[in-house]
């Protein structure tokens, strides 16, 4: 009956039957009702359905919405005032929400509008409304009803996409790379702006746009010798799933060829049909330039040496003629015995000087022939004790002038032979001896010993008394010409012995170092594997080994698994001792070089497991080369190791504070080595 009277109809209005139907959709109606609000009820965890009556300035809520935001029901009576709404929105939202609502009340707003709501206790929430109005007979809003919902894990996914879209433009700006993608759906490849501008276009310039697609204007400008390799490449890629990275040239805007490193990858649908291929474009035409720049200069370097060494060798030779007159006749003068005392010590001073020029003479021819490649050996057994017995005769005479003892201390050793050339090796020792002399003070000592060394070696050591060299001169000690100061003395010397010296050891195949201190006096030392009688013959491949590789305690490698190594050194010795090491282990494959330029793209194509560097290098040395491949994304993460001669400390301390995982000194330590192995390779 309530809905009689609410409606204004009395019981005399209407008949039995007519009420009786009434009632049914009365009935009817209320079920759809009560089923509506358990329908909103039960949907509306983090939702609100909204129900503005604008006359009466009252929000209706139905939902969790507001619960979900930490409100209780004694919060809804300001919260459902329209006057008082506006305070739990978020202060930088208002004005856009406040014209957002003006501009739907006067018909011209699109019903929706995206907001932050305070909660409870405190912070905010996104919110999104979209409502609908409902305008009476005169066009004036009557109700605003529609739906407001949390959409804060929609806004913090969207700006975090923002965010890594913003990163990830940040990151291709500043790397300089294009980008290119081809899509089998839509079908064509797209290009970045910043490929086009690799080549010095702008996106839109017209030369680009020819009437054909990009990629057709792309191959067209690509070079013929590399247009083959490009399309192999991605071939390969395609149906081998090889990896796609390639270098090639292509012709800029200006008509000069750019460099462009390709790499690429593609996808596949479950089928296995090629739908999408992404990648890059790097412009490497700076470092391509560079490398042949570097190249060019090792041409001109090694042509400049050539011609320095035969520039030598051959003024060597005609040097040799007239000294030979100015020494014979000098000579003849000296058999005069009509000479007078001041005469005599004239003819001294020729012949002194003239000796002296022809040992410069010699030494620089020896020098010209050994930096050329063309000083012979002749190897045979030798017992370098015998040649010390010699070597002391020769040199007794220029030791009694200043007073001073010469020791030899074989310690057993008389019959213990290394391969080496006889006169060379005398001419080794002769020099070290004499040097010994020569810088020691009036009185002083010269001790040569003769000791086992480490790795089945034999150690030949001189030690003397002299002032010793300082520690700020010894780098330059190995320098051609070079007399640390000793130019200023009356003693006489070309600055050549010790570097000549030096490189027949090494071209022996032997070591040699010093130490010394100055005012105490300093130790050379050479030392060559001890000959076991092995055919001669035998020894044309073991000769090359360096004393280190001949140690026979081999630490046990861990490594089981296969691995690939790349050694980057120019010496063919330490080559072959690298080689030699690792045939005792098939799981470590071993690729060599000796160019850092030819080395960095091995790595780049064959990706090693690890990389042993040397320093000294042709053209780029070991750092210049170790910056490149830890600035590559695609080697950045392969362990590199040192393995050097350059064993000062600055050196140590240089490599250490380097990018180097490992700084590893020659001789080579093997023990060491196989420990940086299992540490990098497990």
């Amino acid at each position: 009956m309530n809905w009689f009277k609410r409606a204004g109809i009395s019981k005399a209005d209407i008949s039995d039957s007519a009420a009786y139907e009434f009632r049914q959709k009365i009935s009817s109606l209320e079920k759809n009702v009560a089923s509506y609000e358990r329908i909103f009820r039960g949907s509306s965890h983090g939702y609100a359905f909204l129900d503005w009556d604008v006359n009466r300035f009252c929000l209706d809520w139905v939902g969790s919405f507001w619960s979900h935001l930490g409100y209780a029901e004694a919060d809804m009576v300001h919260i459902s005032s329209a006057e008082t709404f506006m305070e739990y929105v978020h202060p930088d939202d208002k004005s856009k929400l406040n014209s957002a609502v003006h501009a739907l009340l006067r018909g011209l707003g699109l019903g929706e509008a995206i907001f932050r709501i305070r909660k409870k206790r405190g912070g905010h929430i996104w919110a999104e409304v979209r409502v609908e109005v409902v305008r009476d007979q005169k066009g004036r809003v009557r109700y605003v009803s529609g739906v407001v919902y949390d959409i804060t894990k929609l806004k913090q996914t969207e700006q975090a996409l923002l965010i890594s879209e913003a990163r990830h433009a940040r990151i291709l700006q500043s790397s300089n790379d294009g980008i290119w993608e081809w899509s089998a759906e839509h079908g064509g490849f797209h290009f970045s702006s910043r490929c086009w501008e690799h080549l010095g276009y702008s996106e839109h310039d017209d030369l680009v746009n020819q009437g054909i697609d990009r990629m057709q204007a792309w191959r067209k400008r690509i070079h013929e010798e590399n247009l083959s390799i490009f399309d192999n490449a991605l071939k390969e890629h395609v149906r081998e799933k090889t990896p796609f990275d390639i270098e090639y040239r292509i012709l800029g805007k200006d008509n000069e060829w750019r460099w462009i490193r390709a790499r690429g990858q593609m996808a596949y649908s479950d089928e296995g049909k090629a739908t999408r291929m992404s990648g890059t474009n790097m412009d490497i035409t700076q470092v391509k330039r560079a490398e042949e720049r570097v190249l060019k200069a090792k041409e001109d370097a090694e042509l400049a040496n050539r011609a320095k060494s035969d520039f030598l060798s051959s003024m060597s030779h005609e040097l040799r003629t007239p000294l030979n007159a100015i020494l014979g006749f000098a000579q003849l003068f000296d058999l005069d015995k009509t000479l007078s005392l001041e005469q005599q010590t004239n003819v001294a001073e020729i012949q002194q000087a003239g000796e002296h020029l022809l040992q410069l003479v010699g030494d620089v021819l020896d020098l010209a022939k050994i930096e050329s490649g063309r000083m012979g050996f002749s190897l045979e057994p030798v017992a370098p004790v015998r040649l010390l017995k010699e070597v002391v005769m020769l040199i007794q005479a220029q030791a009694d002038i200043k007073n001073i003892s010469v020791q030899l201390e074989a310690n057993g050793l008389e019959e213990k032979t290394i391969i080496a050339d006889a006169v060379r090796l005398k001419q080794i020792l002769l020099n070290l001896v004499s040097n010994s002399v020569k810088y020691n003070r009036d009185f002083g000592k010269v001790i040569i010993g003769c000791q086992l060394g480490d790795g089945d070696v034999l150690r030949v050591s001189v030690r003397d008394t002299g002032r010793g060299i300082p520690d700020k001169l010894q780098k330059q000690l190995f320098q051609p010409f070079n007399r640390l100061g000793a130019e200023a003395t009356n003693i006489v010397g070309s600055g050549v012995g010790l570097v000549i010296t030096k490189q027949l050891v090494e071209q022996m195949k032997g070591a040699i170092g010093f130490v010394s201190k100055e005012g105490v006096g300093s130790t050379f030392w050479v030392e060559f594997p001890i000959y076991h009688g092995q055919p001669i013959e035998q020894l044309a491949d073991q000769y090359d080994r360096t004393p280190s590789e001949l140690s026979s305690e081999i630490p046990d490698m861990l490594v089981t698994e296969n691995k690939r190594i790349l050694y980057v050194e120019d010496n063919p010795p330490n080559q072959r001792l690298m080689k030699q090491l690792l045939v005792r282990y098939p799981n470590l494959e071993l690729d060599l070089t000796g160019e850092p330029l030819r080395g960095i793209f091995m790595a780049r194509t064959t990706k090693p497991d690890l990389i042993i560097m040397d320093i000294n290098l042709p053209g780029m040395d070991g750092f210049e080369a170790l910056e490149v491949l830890k600035q590559d994304e695609s080697t950045k993460d392969i362990p590199v190791i040192a393995l050097t001669a350059n064993a000062m400390v600055h050196d140590i301390e240089k490599g250490r504070a380097s990018a180097f995982d490992f700084y590893l000194t020659k001789p080579l330590d093997l023990k060491q080595l196989i420990d940086v192995f299992n540490e990098l390779l497990l």
